[in-house]
């Protein structure tokens, strides 16, 4: 490990292009030993944001800050935080192990480190073959080698899951889980919470540049009542039986079902035993944290959004 804690911290930090605002007063920390998604929708100001924290644009107000430095204090910045943004350039003729090692010179780190992390990221094999037969996801995977050269304590991903095929996310996702259980900070963006929702312990939801959600994703589950819908013989004798039991949010659907809200199907089954009532259907509700995302982060592209701004006419900066 490296000096410094890993600590990212955005501090309302805050960018205009124009007349457009693209990061609106920002602010969230990302701690080291846990992966953190940094979740909305396209357009909503994650790569702007990825590129004020890297130094690459300058914010209009507010800080964005790597162990408590801007990116342009760090000694040896390829050391302490490894990046793939998107749009990634690679000479097309170029062995995968040549271009490492192009990056490897400018950093300051030994050529071997190049064949490491080409283990590292399932590309040994692949070393000497030119990076234009490579197919997307195994340039995914070699910019995430790029990334891994200085042996970073940050890792920033614009979009890793980006061209991957089943086995490349499986294989991310377990990488990027142990990486970050070695004490490393991890934050990767994404406008699919479904694509990186089994990767990640902590989320920051953004819309149109301001964070609508910021906290551990188990939390966010929690927001997600699950309900269990029944159809019961006799409604009014289950509801006061579930009453009875304590539970309080039932509701009559038109079809004559309950919907019962905060117990599972098992506590409905048994409240309905024990009053004698007998069941002709039951039906969890399962909790869609899509859904609840898509929630969030609705109206950024609706007309009906409140207040708009020049920035929510149009005029959408990624």
């Amino acid at each position: 490990m490296h000096d410094g804690s890993g600590l990212i911290a955005v501090q309302n930090l805050t960018k205009h292009f124009g007349p457009v605002a693209a990061v609106q007063n920002l602010s969230f920390t990302v701690s080291p030993g846990s992966v953190t998604g940094f979740l909305g929708p396209n357009g909503a100001g994650k790569t702007t944001t990825l590129r004020m924290l890297l130094g690459l644009v300058k914010p209009s107000s507010g800080t964005a800050t790597i162990n408590g430095r801007q990116f342009h204090q760090l000694g040896q910045p390829g050391r302490v935080v490894g990046a793939v943004l998107e749009a990634q350039g690679f000479h097309p003729r170029r062995t995968a192990r040549n271009h490492l090692r192009v990056y490897t010179a400018a950093i300051g780190v030994p050529d071997a480190q190049a064949d490491q992390v080409l283990n590292l990221v399932g590309l040994g094999t692949a070393a000497d073959r030119a990076v234009g037969g490579f197919s997307l996801g195994m340039k995914q995977r070699l910019a995430v080698a790029t990334a891994l050269l200085g042996d970073p304590q940050v890792l920033v991903l614009d979009e890793p899951a980006n061209g991957l095929d089943p086995e490349g996310i499986a294989w991310l996702r377990n990488f990027l889980q142990s990486f970050a259980r070695m004490g490393r900070t991890v934050l990767i963006s994404s406008h699919l919470l479904a694509e990186v929702e089994q990767t990640v312990d902590q989320v920051v939801i953004v819309s149109r540049g301001q964070t609508v959600y910021y906290g551990p994703l188990d939390h966010l589950r929690q927001q997600q009542q699950r309900r269990v819908f029944v159809q019961p013989s006799d409604v009014a004798a289950l509801a006061a039986a579930l009453q009875a039991d304590g539970v309080t949010a039932i509701e009559q659907l038109p079809d004559g079902r309950l919907a019962v809200s905060g117990v599972d199907s098992k506590h409905v089954a048994d409240s309905a035993l024990r009053a004698g009532v007998s069941i002709y259907g039951i039906q969890e509700e399962q909790v869609d944290l899509e859904q609840l995302f898509f929630r969030l982060t609705s109206g950024q592209y609706a007309g009906h959004v409140p207040a708009p701004s020049p920035y929510q006419q149009g005029g959408w900066a990624r």
